[in-house]
């Protein structure tokens, strides 16, 4: 435990951040419905922040080439506390737009760093250790924080304080902390065509993903609420997806390492519309059944990601694994780009059932895209995979904490 002591400030730094994203993402839907911003209006705030989080994804590294990490955290830091103030102090659907691309910008930037950092100070033999108690952070700071918004109320300006405090705090334990500016990460090539002549299924299947998951983050708390939920009710209906996830996620892993990743993802993608198919159709009838039910769809559809990836990575050569992890982040934010304007739209239309309507089409055209490179292309043999990984997509460089420094199919990983 000694070994993992220096980065304990990073951990408590990485929890704070996650768990003001995450509040901002259910009070931006919360608060934006109470002030009458229709579904569209919401899920274009959604989209913004997902085209800042994919241009931070492409940009972010130059910039910690330029001036370190140290500057680079401090800096963006500083400008998305600022660009949360500006949400109480501006409540308008054009100024709110702004604020979320900018955070995401920012968020993406921030996310790379802490996970840069964490690379570098975690040994071989703690990476697995490191890498949990990331995922633990995760889960706890994101779900934990949501019930702020019950306790607090999302009426005023306290919550938004809150929010601005958690990300200014962020920098004390980075900065007290023993923190060398270490070198900056690779700036690894996007070839997306490469990405895609590896594996198709998991190109076009992080973009749907993207879609899907996208949607219902920015729009699962809007859906929430239409269908007559309390604000403690909407936070246990986001958090019971989010935590659905983590506990399904390993056995699913588990099974994909020993069966044809691809017939997994099938049946994962089956489950996932099934349960979308349900939420639209059973639709304010009952808060319990309805937070059942999206229970079982985070536990599948959170999934599907990490299961492209780990297809992805039994397709590709030896050196090639950054390569397809920054590739299939950058086609999970485009999918994320288009998904909340997409499902909102339909929302406007339809009501709240739009969303899982839109969803449940986006799991037909995966299962069909799912059966067809079956029927095309053989499965990966035993012994040439590789072993499943739960990914977060919180940056692109989150996928390097999950390889040894000196594992030969992932040369950057030193940075």
């Amino acid at each position: 435990m000694s070994s993992l002591r220096p980065l304990i400030p990073l951990l408590i730094a990485a929890g704070i951040l996650l768990g003001g994203n995450g509040l901002q993402a259910t009070l931006i839907a919360i608060r934006g419905a109470a002030e009458g911003f229709e579904p569209a209006t919401i899920g274009w705030m959604g989209t913004a922040y997902f085209t800042g989080f994919l241009v931070g994804c492409i940009f972010i590294t130059r910039m910690l080439q330029a001036v370190g990490h140290v500057r680079t955290f401090a800096s963006l830091a500083a400008i998305a506390s600022a660009a949360t103030l500006m949400l109480i102090l501006w409540i308008d659907p054009i100024v709110w737009s702004v604020v979320r691309l900018v955070t995401g910008f920012c968020f993406s930037g921030l996310f790379t760093v802490m996970e840069s950092w964490l690379n570098q100070g975690a040994s071989n033999q703690d990476r697995a250790r490191v890498l949990a108690l990331y995922r633990i952070v995760d889960v706890t700071s994101v779900t934990g924080c949501q019930f702020l918004i019950p306790v607090v109320g999302t009426d005023g300006f306290t919550i938004f304080a809150i929010m601005t405090m958690m990300i200014t705090l962020s920098l004390v334990p980075v900065s007290l902390g023993d923190r060398s500016n270490p070198a900056a990460p690779v700036d690894v090539k996007l070839d997306l065509k490469r990405a895609y002549q590896i594996s198709p299924l998991a190109a076009l299947g992080c973009i749907a993903i993207g879609m899907t998951n996208g949607s219902f983050r920015t729009m699962g708390p809007v859906y929430a609420e239409q269908i007559g939920l309390s604000d403690t009710g909407i936070v246990a209906f986001v958090s019971a997806g989010i935590i659905g996830s983590v506990l399904v996620q390993y056995p699913i892993g588990s099974l994909s390492d020993r069966w044809d990743r691809r017939k997994v993802l099938l049946v994962a993608t089956a489950i996932s519309l099934v349960a979308a198919l349900a939420l639209s159709f059973l639709a304010g009838s009952d808060p319990l059944i309805n937070i059942g039910l999206v229970f079982v769809f985070g536990a599948f559809a959170m999934t599907l990601f990490s299961l492209c990836a780990a297809h992805a990575n039994d397709r590709a050569e030896k050196g090639e694994f950054v390569l397809i992890s920054a590739a299939l982040m950058l086609f999970y934010s485009i999918g994320a780009v288009a998904g909340p304007v997409l499902a909102s739209a339909l929302m406007q239309i339809q009501g709240p059932s739009g969303l899982f309507v839109f969803t449940a089409a986006i799991y037909v055209v995966l299962i069909g895209v799912t059966l067809y490179r079956m029927q095309v292309r053989g499965k990966v043999p035993p012994e040439q995979r590789g072993r499943f990984t739960a990914l977060l997509r919180t940056s692109p460089l989150f996928s390097r904490l999950t390889r040894k420094k000196d594992d030969p199919s992932s040369p950057l990983a030193d940075g």
